[in-house]
């Protein structure tokens, strides 16, 4: 890599557009180096960069990613990052949730899903409880229905 990058280089080399780059300066995410009054990105900015990308991916805001980069405090980036971290895992837990629910789904031969007894087994939890489709529970298997009429 050269020393420094403009923007254009560095927003190809990451497949963004330039006004992402200057957004993200706009926020506080990013400081270039000036020279003649033009932006020039160093090593480090490009893993900032990677790091926003990054953190963007795990679903942190903008606002966030600017809270995490700007701290100086280990102890104050962990707790942000926990919380960030726990959340992540609750969204995991959720779509692992949604995805036996599908794998159920697709076992299921019932001419009427909703009527499916083992489907209802699934479902029992969100049904009784009112609350949003968690599946049969973290790490549980989902058993096919095998198109057996109960």
């Amino acid at each position: 890599m050269k020393s420094t990058l403009g923007i254009g280089e560095l927003a190809a080399h990451f497949g963004l557009a330039t006004h992402v780059l200057r957004h993200w300066e706009s926020m506080g995410l990013l400081a270039p180096a000036r020279a003649s009054g033009r932006r020039r990105y160093g090593a480090d900015d490009l893993y900032r960069v990677a790091i926003i990308l990054r953190a963007k991916q795990a679903g942190l805001g903008l606002d966030a990613i600017r809270e995490v980069l700007a701290t100086a405090d280990p102890g104050a980036r962990q707790r942000i990052m926990r919380t960030h971290r726990d959340e992540l895992r609750r969204r995991i837990d959720d779509l692992q949730a949604s995805l036996e629910l599908i794998e159920c789904a697709l076992d299921c031969d019932h001419a009427d899903i909703a009527t499916c007894p083992h489907f209802q087994r699934v479902l029992d939890e969100s049904v009784t409880s009112g609350a949003g489709v968690r599946g049969p529970g973290r790490g549980a298997p989902v058993r096919s229905c095998g198109g057996a009429v109960d």
